[in-house]
């Protein structure tokens, strides 16, 4: 089994194609075929049905497809870390972050990373704390902020807490002069995320903890366009507290129930972080330090 073959693999799967692998790939299409043949050979068992121009990958090709992905991701990282380390390329950072965390704390830190290191590449995901876990798992990212879980992430991540921050109720017009109970909140027609977005199920379930159904006036956005519909006046939300700073037209308005969610960055445990994925670690005790001594993270905000 070669590294080259594989990628030839992950291109076929990826494209679902022969001809289109191989023009991805830059190799001609049967040589590209005599290697995935060759591939096959050596796993003693096909990889795809090739049935009326339709490409499959077979069960042996499924097992093998987020293995082969997580190979080349660790063979480029490492060949990355290399180079960074003789000095003949410029580094990348991969990072992945919440929506949530995009919108607020990691904006602020990618300004100072970029003044710091102009050279080093950076691509971000923004997905949800699942999605960044299972792409972590899979090589694809450095290092990402997610929202930690009660029960932990996976045995095969370090997640290094960083933040604790509570979720406060934003609206359009003030609720109250001080804190409200949760309870409040059956008053209010709620303007919530989609399916499977982090803060959706943290809210359903401090809800139903204090003993009611919410009602929703709109659903289905992200974080930027619950807010932009809670500033319209649509609803109201329960969102974290930094994503909050900074925007005059919300109303800000504290629980009395301490909710509250622990922000964590993360990486594969098996894999030396990169100098890059170093130098962001840097960057951001370096913010933290200096946001804690000029006391501007939004009450109730703890650095941990």
């Amino acid at each position: 089994m070669q590294l080259q073959q594989l990628r030839y693999f992950v291109a076929v799967a990826q494209s679902r194609h022969f001809t289109q692998a191989a023009a991805l790939t830059g190799v001609t299409q049967p040589s590209l075929s005599k290697q995935i043949h060759a591939l096959e050979e050596s796993v003693g068992a096909a990889l795809f049905t090739r049935a009326r121009g339709n490409v499959e990958l077979t069960p042996a090709g499924e097992a093998l497809l987020p293995r082969a992905r997580r190979i080349l991701a660790d063979v480029d990282t490492a060949r990355l870390e290399i180079d960074e380390l003789v000095g003949v390329r410029r580094g990348r950072l991969r990072l992945g972050a919440t929506p949530s965390l995009c919108t607020s704390l990691v904006a602020p830190l990618l300004r100072r990373f970029r003044a710091a290191h102009p050279a080093v590449q950076l691509s971000i995901q923004e997905d949800g704390s699942q999605d960044l876990v299972a792409s972590l798992a899979r090589g694809q990212l450095d290092q990402a902020f997610i929202v930690l879980p009660d029960s932990g992430v996976d045995a095969s991540l370090t997640a290094e807490p960083i933040l604790r921050e509570p979720l406060v109720v934003a609206s359009a017009q003030p609720l109250a002069d001080g804190p409200v109970a949760l309870q409040r909140l059956r008053d209010h027609q709620l303007v919530m995320f989609r399916t499977g977005y982090d803060l959706r199920e943290a809210t359903l379930r401090a809800c139903h903890e204090a003993g009611f159904e919410p009602a929703f006036a709109v659903e289905g956005g992200e974080m930027d366009a619950v807010l932009g519909f809670v500033e319209a006046g649509v609803g109201v939300a329960l969102v974290p507290s930094l994503v909050v700073a900074g925007r005059p037209g919300l109303q800000v308005t504290r629980l009395a129930d301490r909710l509250q969610r622990t922000i964590a960055l993360a990486h594969r445990r098996d894999v030396t972080p990169t100098h890059s994925a170093a130098a962001m670690r840097t960057v951001l005790e370096d913010y933290l330090r200096e946001a804690v001594a000029w006391r501007s993270l939004p009450d109730g905000v703890e650095v941990i």
